[in-house]
């Protein structure tokens, strides 16, 4: 009894004890997490990744792909792919502490920090789940403290630890360009700085290797970034943003943040970047709602500013105290049964926490030892990779986004030789696919009515070490003209003026053209791509054309008919 009152005082009277107390059952509970709440999609995605380590992957930088090599070199099941994550967000909390740089620190102060902390519902999430924003978080609260330093004196080691976490970042998301520009603009005089100017020059230095890699691979990163997530515009994408960044901060705890910014000015440049990293955040990504659906995820790096003033101001004003101490806390109520509930079917498979075991495993009965092939999505390959160990790949199509799997290319590797086609439930005896052929157009014009005819020059090309035979008797190839707009895609046929039967390995054959008629569409502005259909799914083989569609009573005006080009 008497050392147990010890240890209490110790704790009472001592706040690195309480911390550390708090640090580890942080860490502890976010391990129990780990192991007891399946994988979800994404992350088995991830776990790909560290398989094959490379400077740069179609969707993301490759930092999550290290993360999850180092995790699967110690662990095995969940921790493969969440173990790094655990340890990162320890030292992400730890940053944080140091940037508030409390003077004269008490055990009521760290019960405040853990209270304002676990209150940030996506930041807990990103605790033991194993994405890129846990890097992301981790850099930021490194780039932040090192800036803090930085502005006190501008010595050598503040330098190099700003470009260190400048680097880091970049590499865990392209988010960090933001962060980077927000800081910036909250403090322009740093541009006159030049060790600042030499921590971003080191940093793209450290960039190189990424940016080659962009390069030979030619850029899929950014386009995929930067115009094919693109989307038409939707109300329902703009008015969601609000209440989704709701919940993944806390109503409770989101709005005390709002009340801080609108009745406290910034006391000093540091941490104005605070709130021009909060505000413009949350602003940049509602404006980008315009363009397409705004996972709310997104704008997490600010849980990090949001903490840091939130737990500023509580300790000066007692009104703020008690409404964090009261409101706060009894939402932690609700958080503590979600995490509880996570791990069980009780909640919806569509949140992606359950389910995906058993259905793998079934799907494992049935394939046996053959490699399966999906069409469209990463999520299907790489959920039956993580959950059975065996292969699988994924076809893209015309209808779904190009992924890692398109740079991979695995599906090479299977040509002539059997596997499991999920979408029939069979096997097959030969596998052939024509997701690497490349066919080079040219539209006559970019603006037809329905029914007219269209003469196109094309030219066509096999990189592969494999022959395309258009007559498989398993996986016949048809080349079709097709017209999308929005998500609604049409398929029209095309007559060739040198019909192709078989393309050798390695072969282009050009001087060929092709004569397909405007469906009776809509009139508006349409994609147009050729594309080569097999039973599985219509390929992703040509460019993109913006092509209007007028459909009116006008005669459609027709081309002269099909001519032999040899």
């Amino acid at each position: 009894m008497k050392r147990s009152t010890n240890i209490c005082g110790i704790i009472g009277s001592n706040w690195r004890w309480l911390f550390a107390i708090f640090l580890l059952a942080w860490f502890v509970v976010n391990f129990i997490q780990a192991m007891v709440t399946e994988v979800m999609s994404d992350e088995a995605y991830y776990f790909l990744y560290g398989e094959q380590l490379a400077w740069g992957y179609y969707d993301h930088p490759p930092m999550v792909a290290l993360m999850t090599a180092f995790s699967n070199l110690l662990f095995g099941g969940n921790l493969s792919v969440r173990f790094a994550t655990l340890i990162l967000q320890v030292f992400t909390l730890i940053l944080i502490w140091k940037i508030i740089e409390e003077k004269g620190p008490d055990t009521r102060k760290v019960v405040l920090f853990f209270l304002l902390a676990t209150s940030f519902i996506m930041f807990q999430v990103y605790g033991f789940v194993a994405t890129p924003d846990a890097p992301f978080l981790f850099f930021t609260a490194c780039f932040l403290l090192s800036y803090k330093k930085f502005l006190k004196e501008e010595s050598w080691d503040h330098t190099l630890w700003l470009s260190l976490s400048m680097t880091g970042m970049v590499y865990s998301k392209y988010h960090a360009v933001l962060v980077v520009g927000l800081i910036l603009l909250s403090n322009i005089r740093l541009l006159s700085r030049p060790k600042f100017w030499l921590a971003g020059l080191a940093t793209l230095l450290c960039l190189l290797p990424h940016f080659q890699w962009q390069f030979v691979n030619d850029f899929p990163s950014f386009k995929y970034h930067l115009s094919d997530r693109s989307r038409s515009f939707r109300w329902s994408y703009f008015f969601e943003y609000l209440p989704n960044q709701l919940a993944v901060f806390n109503p409770f705890t989101f709005g005390a943040v709002v009340y801080v910014l609108i009745k406290y000015k910034a006391r000093a440049i540091f941490e104005r970047g605070l709130y021009f990293l909060i505000i413009g955040f949350l602003t940049f990504f509602w404006i980008m709602s315009f363009r397409g659906h705004v996972e709310p995820h997104w704008t997490v790096i600010c849980s990090i500013p949001m903490l840091l003033l939130l737990y500023s101001r509580s300790m000066e004003n007692s009104k703020l105290l008690h409404y964090v101490r009261h409101w706060v806390t009894w939402s932690l109520l609700l958080i503590v049964i979600a995490r509880i509930l996570l791990p069980t079917p009780i909640l919806p498979e569509r949140l992606d926490f359950s389910g995906k075991k058993e259905k793998n495993a079934e799907l494992e009965a049935l394939a046996g030892d053959l490699p399966v092939v999906f069409t469209g999505s990463f999520q299907g390959a790489s959920k039956y990779h993580f959950f059975t160990g065996k292969e699988a790949f994924v076809l893209s199509a015309i209808d779904r986004r190009q992924t890692q799997f398109d740079i991979w290319q695995k599906e090479l590797q299977f040509q002539g030789k059997p596997v499991f086609v999920p979408q029939w439930g069979r096997a097959v005896e030969s596998f052939q696919s024509v997701n690497r052929v490349k066919i080079n157009y040219t539209l006559p014009r970019t603006e037809v009515q329905a029914g007219d005819t269209l003469m196109i020059p094309f030219e066509i090309h096999n990189p592969s070490t494999h022959a395309i035979d258009f007559g498989h008797p398993e996986f016949p190839v048809t080349l079709k003209a097709a017209y999308i707009l929005k998500r609604e895609i049409d398929l029209a046929d095309c007559l060739l003026s040198n019909p192709i039967s078989y393309i050798i390995a390695n072969q282009t054959i050009n001087k060929c053209q092709l004569m397909t008629i405007v469906p009776d569409l809509s009139s508006g502005e349409y994609q147009f791509t050729l594309t080569l259909v097999d039973p599985l799914s219509a390929a992703r083989n040509s460019a993109y054309l913006p092509l209007k569609i007028n459909a009116d009573s006008r005669t459609p005006l027709k081309q002269s008919p099909l001519a032999d080009t040899d």
